[in-house]
Formats: C-alpha cells, structure tokens, sequence
C-alpha cells in the first residue's frame, strides 16, 4: 500500500505529468457541465489556438532554462505578422521566400538580443525588454494604426489548411514540439542549457561556452516567435500593432505552468505543451461567463496564480 501511495506521489510531483492531469480533468468536468465544450470541432479549436502560444513558448522555455527570459516574443511576433505581407516578393508564387525573409529577421532580432546581454553584459530582462520598446516604436512608424491585409499563398494555407481534418498549425506545432524536445533531451546541447542554467560558473569553468549558447538561445526564441506570428498572421489573414502583445504573458505562464523553473536549470518543454492548452482552456471558460473585460482579466489572472499555487512549481534553493 504505500508503494502504491508512494508512486501516486511520485507521479503528482512530476510538473509535466500534473498540468496534463489538471487539463484533462478541466476538459472532462467542462464537457459534462458545458453544452458543446466536448465536441471535436471544439477541442480542436482550443488547440489550433494553443499552437499559437505553444510555439511562442517554445523559444521562451529554452531561454527560460537557461536562466534568462524575453520580453520582445510579443513584440517580435507583431513584427513578423506585419513585415511578412510587405516584403514578400510578388514574383514568387509559393510565398515561401517572404516567409524565409520574415523569419531571418525574427532570429536577426533574437540575435542581437543575445549579443547585447552576453557582449554588453546587459541584463537578458532589460535587453529584450529595450528591444520590445524600440520595435514597438518602429511598427507604428512603419504600420501605423493599419492592419496589413495578407496575400502570401504559403500564409493563408498555413492559417486555414486541414491536411487530412487536423489544422495546420497544431501540425506545424507537432513538429516545433518534437525539435524543441530532441534538442533539449536528445543532443550534447540541451544538456548545456540546463548546465548554463543550473550553475553558470560551473559551466564556464567545465569549458560550456556562455556567450555562443546565448547567442544561439535568443536566436531560437526569435526565429520561433517568428514561427507563431506568422501563424497567427495566417489565421487573421491581417497583421497590426499589438497583435503580439498577448502572447508575451502567456508565453511565460505557460513554461511556469508546465514545470519550469523561472531560475533556470529545471524544466522540459513537454510540461509546456500541456501549459499552453491549460491556458487557452482557461480563457474560453472564463469567456463562457460572459462578464466584462475588467473581471475577466480578474479572473484569468485570479486562476493562473492559483494553478501556479496549487502546482508548487518553483524549485526550492
């Protein structure tokens, strides 16, 4: 018997394994009490959405791993859902060239992220955050108060496509969900981050590089932001100020959720994917009371503390 009690503890302390249950137990009590929450249509609409955030939160997960944080995801996946339908050339039919052109800059400004917190010793929260202040500043001088209408065949599909009745997107996050795992669990390289994470002067000393696994992180987190702006640019089938702003937070609540620790050095991004969904399952509930904008941000933020409570997420040190 208490082998049994023994093993069940086990599996609750486990961060991944948690959030998966408390989404299940959310979807399976909201299907029985909600009218229509169980349908197939939408539940997979509550993931289609969560791709969205699943993959912004893919780069801040890793970043987070290792003991820093972006503040510019939102800011990076509002400028690559209003560049993308400017610089895509239209010569080129596919629209992958603007799609190509859109992500290099995402991981350009992931880029110099990187450089200035491991060139010029700026703290990682002040340099993404400077930089999600100057992007912002940039898209108003370049977009205005207009929304940018798309007409890249390659983004359209990518919002609206449903190869073999599953949507793109939440394939296209199968996929950033596998890279992203192999990385961290499989390769020299995640073994590195959580090294970085842990204890950075360990690592230094034990010959791990700082500056280039900085570099390459904040690379990551911009190119993957890219990915999840041009996503939702799909879906909107428009790009405008601020369309990024939401999933800045989000982005964040769903690492803390899935397990990993805001101090670096703990985590897996398999806790992530299932933060993501609990997410968005969270606000389509809340929407369902249907009270003002006030209570519901209220509510939200009411929720995700209590889940974060109730999870006990924070590694003690």
């Amino acid at each position: 018997m208490n082998a049994v009690s023994s093993a069940f503890r086990d599996l609750f302390r486990h961060p991944a394994l948690l959030t998966l249950i408390l989404v299940a137990l959310v979807w399976v009590v909201a299907s029985v009490m909600l009218r229509g929450f169980g349908a197939y249509g939408h539940l997979r609409y509550l993931l289609e959405l969560a791709a969205v955030i699943g993959i912004a939160a893919a780069g801040q997960t890793l970043v987070i791993i290792m003991g820093g944080i972006d503040l510019s995801v939102g800011a990076v996946i509002t400028v690559t859902a209003i560049l993308l339908p400017l610089i895509s050339p239209g010569w080129d039919s596919t629209g992958l060239v603007g799609i190509f052109l859109a992500l290099a800059i995402a991981a350009g400004i992931g880029l110099l992220n990187g450089a200035g917190a491991a060139y010029l010793g700026v703290p990682p929260i002040i340099m993404t955050l400077a930089m999600a202040t100057f992007l912002q500043g940039l898209l108003v001088i370049i977009a205005g108060g207009s929304a940018v209408s798309v007409t890249n065949g390659a983004v359209i599909w990518l919002g609206s496509a449903r190869p073999f009745g599953v949507p793109a997107g939440i394939i296209l996050w199968v996929i950033v969900s596998i890279v992203v795992l192999v990385l961290l669990h499989r390769m020299p390289m995640g073994a590195r981050f959580l090294a970085l994470g842990a204890n950075p002067i360990a690592a230094h000393l034990s010959g791990v590089s700082i500056t280039r696994n900085m570099l390459l992180l904040y690379a990551l987190s911009g190119l993957f932001a890219g990915v999840a702006g041009t996503l939702i640019l799909g879906m909107n089938r428009q790009g405008y100020v601020g369309i990024g702003d939401p999933y800045l937070l989000t982005s964040i609540a769903a690492v803390v959720l899935g397990g990993t620790s805001i101090l670096g050095g703990k985590g897996t991004y398999a806790g992530t994917i299932p933060g993501a969904i609990l997410l968005v399952t969270t606000t389509a509930l809340i929407t369902v009371v249907n009270a003002s904008p006030g209570w519901r941000s209220i509510m939200f933020g009411s929720l995700i503390l209590a889940l974060l409570l109730v999870s006990g997420r924070e590694a003690r040190r």
